[in-house]
């Protein structure tokens, strides 16, 4: 027997769905938080199960009442997010439940698209809408765009074989206009990332800012960082070591599998802490407020530390000191940046380097204004911006291919919106503010939060 009450107005697993919650905040591959940064995201899990529960009448069975709480657990897990002999269970009682009839379902401020999402998994008439133009393009690229024209069909393979294989056509166009943009962007600026002797390529630069020190009988550029940690794991462990060398800083790389770390060397130590500045050739101290002064009358500078280089095929990353080649093949990429600046402009009719003011200082958090950062723009160094505007103009460039390949318009708006929030992925790392994350050996997010 059924009561009048939907199972959540009754009751609801809530500490088993969230531990299956907080699982799930470790599962990046085939997670749609993996398709772009969005602050607020719901976790599929409990979208899932909220979901199931508001449209499921409780049962006034004690039997059957443990039944409908043990599957909302089970069907909360991850690895049944795909079940389909549970899938379609979850929609033959919510159609029993609705008289036969798909529920409407509205979140009318989706976000990151989970809830709908989830809906859509139960079978239901669902809508979503939100006020933020990202979060709208992440849901299309969620909800409708996979739904429209990602279903699977059988064609036949390009060998001689012409066997039939089942395919994604939206899965193997984006993969293919993927591939497309990075080739054509490693053709036109492949040149500025050049490859070791040893086949290695370099996959990170390590740079500091600079400012003089105040010192008038020093005056060295001393080198703003907060710690020398390259990699602090477990069974890796190196850095850069600072060394005093004719009255300036110079550094090497040290730890395991290089020159053996000198003894009392600690590289959780730099020369910053919250905007105080110790120089490590004199040992005087730069106050804040001086740090903060220098950076806003264009005294400080920036500097290539290290390079981080990872050879295909091998596992882990290797590191060198920055050379002056290395900072002549920048000033190289500075150069052309100017003359590709010049030209989209011409071709776009606007900036091509977001050159839009940052929000006032203070606005939700935003300080970097006290260091001269006043437009995002700003938030980018040359090289970071050539690489960003060309990939936005291969991406341009790959929709009018498709459109020359007779797309429908359309198809070919879905299948380039992936390829920009690719882009727009890749400027939450590529700038000059990203830290380096020594425990996993990668750049962090600058995109942290709704700021």
């Amino acid at each position: 027997m059924l009561s009048n009450n939907r199972f959540i107005e009754e009751t609801f697993p809530v500490k088993e769905v969230s531990i299956e919650s907080a699982r799930e905040k470790n599962i990046r591959h085939g997670h749609i938080s993996t398709l772009h940064i969005w602050w607020a995201r719901r976790p599929l899990a409990s979208s899932r199960a909220t979901n199931y529960a508001a449209l499921i009448p409780a049962s006034d069975d004690i039997e059957e009442w443990n039944r409908q709480r043990q599957f909302i657990i089970d069907f909360s897990k991850w690895e049944n997010s795909l079940n389909q002999r549970m899938i379609e269970q979850a929609r033959e009682e919510i159609l029993k439940a609705n008289g036969g009839k798909p529920p409407k379902v509205l979140d009318p401020f989706g976000g990151g698209g989970a809830i709908p999402l989830e809906a859509l998994r139960l079978g239901c008439e669902t809508y979503s809408n939100d006020l933020n133009p990202v979060a709208v393009l992440i849901q299309k690229c969620t909800l409708e765009y996979p739904q429209k024209y990602g279903q699977p069909k059988k064609v036949k393979s390009d060998d001689w074989t012409k066997a039939e294989m089942t395919v994604n056509p939206l899965l193997e166009d984006v993969k293919k206009w993927g591939n497309w943009v990075l080739e054509e962007a490693k053709r036109e600026i492949g040149e500025f990332y050049p490859a070791e002797d040893d086949g290695s390529i370099p996959v990170g630069y390590i740079w500091a800012r600079t400012i003089p020190c105040q010192n008038p009988f020093c005056g060295a550029k001393i080198p703003l960082m907060r710690q020398f940690w390259l990699a602090k794991k477990d069974r890796k462990k190196v850095a850069i070591y600072p060394y005093v060398e004719a009255g300036e800083v110079e550094f090497k790389v040290v730890g395991d599998g290089y020159e053996k770390m000198p003894e009392g060397f600690d590289p959780t130590n730099g020369t910053i802490s919250k905007a105080v500045v110790t120089c490590p050739v004199c040992g005087s101290v730069v106050d804040a407020n001086t740090t903060r002064r220098l950076f806003q009358e264009g005294k400080s500078g920036q500097r290539m530390v290290a390079v981080v280089l990872h050879k295909p095929g091998t596992s882990g990353k290797r590191y060198r000191i920055a050379t002056d080649e290395d900072m002549q093949i920048f000033r190289e990429a500075e150069e052309y940046l100017s003359e590709k600046r010049e030209q989209l402009m011409q071709e776009w009719g606007m900036d091509p380097v977001p050159d839009e003011a940052l929000p006032p200082a203070g606005t939700l958090g935003f300080r970097i204004q006290r260091y001269n950062m006043n437009t995002w723009g700003d938030l980018f160094n040359s090289r970071q911006k050539l690489a960003l505007i060309t990939f936005c103009e291969k991406v341009r460039q790959a929709y009018q291919g498709m459109l020359k390949e007779d797309y429908k318009e359309e198809y070919a708006k879905a299948v380039v919106s992936y390829l920009g929030l690719i882009v727009s992925r890749n400027s939450d790392f590529l700038s000059n503010i990203a830290a380096w994350l020594n425990h996993v050996e990668n750049a962090g997010h600058v995109f942290t939060k709704q700021a």
